[in-house]
Parts: C-alpha cells; sequence; structure tokens
C-alpha cells in the first residue's frame, strides 16, 4: 500500500467509526457549546460586551474542543490493543500520523461549521463583508489545533494520566495559534485598521506548516521510543 493510500485509508476508517458511533462529536459538540452558552451569560445582556467578547470566547471552545477530540484520536486502536498492529503496518510511520490528522481534522471542521454560526448569532457578530479573512482565520487555526493535538495524542496514549496531561502539553505549544487568530477575528469583527489581519493570517500558516513538517517528522520516534 503506497503512503497517501494509507493516509486516505486510515482517515476513511475514523470518519467512519466516528459516522456510526458519533460519541465523541456529540460530547465535544456538547462541551464546546456549554463553553459558549455559559460564558454569554457571565458576560449579561449588554450587546457591546458580547460583541467584544465574541473572539475570544470562539477560541476558547474551539481550543478545549480540539483537546477532547485529539484525547480520542487514537483511543480505539489503545483499548481494542490493535495499535502495535497499526504500527506494524508496511507503510511508513508518517503516514499514520497524516491519516490520524486529517481524521481528526475533519472531525474538528464539521464541529466548528456547527459552533461558528451558533457563537455569531449568539452573540451578535455580524462579518462585514470579511468572509474570506474570517473563513481562512478559522481553518488555518483549527488545522494548527488538529496538528499539535493529534501528535500530542500519540505520545500520552499509553499513560493513566493522558486525559490531565493532555492540555498541558498542548496548549503551551499552541500560544502562537491562540493569539494569533483570536487577534485576526477581532479585526475582522470591529474592523479596526490598526489590527493587520493578513500579517496574523501569515503567522498562522507559517506555525500550521512549520508544526505540521516537524510532527510528521517526528511521530516515528514519538510512538518507539
Amino acid at each position: 500500500m503506497s503512503a497517501w493510500r494509507a493516509v486516505w485509508t486510515i482517515a476513511l476508517k475514523d470518519w467512519r467509526i466516528e459516522g456510526r458511533a458519533r460519541d465523541v462529536l456529540m460530547a465535544t459538540l456538547f462541551f464546546a457549546g456549554m463553553v459558549v452558552m455559559i460564558l454569554a451569560f457571565a458576560f449579561g445582556p449588554e450587546s457591546s460586551k458580547l460583541r467584544a467578547a465574541a473572539p475570544g470566547i470562539l477560541w476558547v471552545a474551539i481550543a478545549f474542543a480540539s483537546i477532547l477530540a485529539a484525547s480520542r484520536a487514537y483511543g480505539s486502536e489503545a483499548e481494542d490493543g490493535a495499535l502495535e498492529t497499526l504500527l506494524l503496518y508496511p507503510v511508513p510511520h508518517e503516514a499514520i500520523y497524516l491519516g490520524k490528522l486529517l481524521g481528526n481534522l475533519g472531525s474538528m471542521l464539521l464541529l466548528t461549521l456547527i459552533l461558528v454560526p451558533t457563537t455569531l448569532l449568539l452573540y451578535g457578530v455580524t462579518l462585514r463583508g470579511q468572509w474570506l479573512e474570517f473563513g481562512l482565520t478559522v481553518t488555518l487555526g483549527v488545522i494548527g489545533f488538529s496538528i499539535v493535538a493529534t501528535f500530542q495524542s500519540a505520545l500520552t496514549v499509553g499513560l493513566r494520566a493522558r486525559e490531565s496531561l493532555l492540555p498541558l502539553l498542548i496548549f503551551p505549544i499552541v500560544v502562537p495559534v491562540v493569539l494569533a487568530a483570536v487577534k485576526a477575528t477581532v479585526g475582522i469583527v470591529t474592523l479596526d485598521p490598526s489590527i493587520d489581519v493578513w500579517g496574523w493570517l501569515r503567522l498562522l500558516l507559517a506555525f500550521d506548516v512549520i508544526y505540521l513538517v516537524t510532527c510528521t517528522l517526528a511521530f516515528p520516534y514519538a510512538v518507539e521510543s
């Protein structure tokens, strides 16, 4: 089996499992939705405060959702003892990581398609024609979270306290993603000319490219250690 065929096979397998069970997606969506709802009540009914807080709250929800989704990225294989068998397949280990990343990314993008419109509607945010910039910000931000979360999940899959360790390993690394995504979203929502939206988007793109290459090359060493 070629490396790229292995990538798609692993991703399709994860999508089929999630499509049948839907437990991880529904739990992640419920948790992210609760974060958005609770913080909306905390800021009160004043529309100006809600609009100002919306970018930060949206990315807080996406960040926590990415951790919940990634915590189960290798869950089925680890519980059934199939992870070692998967690693024995005659395909590069990098293909396994990319397949898992693609599977996790598909779930995260689906969740984001539900979460983003809900947040914008609930907080009274209008994009005023900035759909391209906003779409790029959300897509690059979710990709950044998924790259790091999928890799770190592989490091902790065999640990008993992986649910506690995973956030500690992910959040320090994704600080540039959070900062760039929130700043770009604020600039898009407020149309503040002092915020260089495209500059922050370039930072997101650079982060995604660098960490995609780094995590892909480091994955074989991570799973074999």
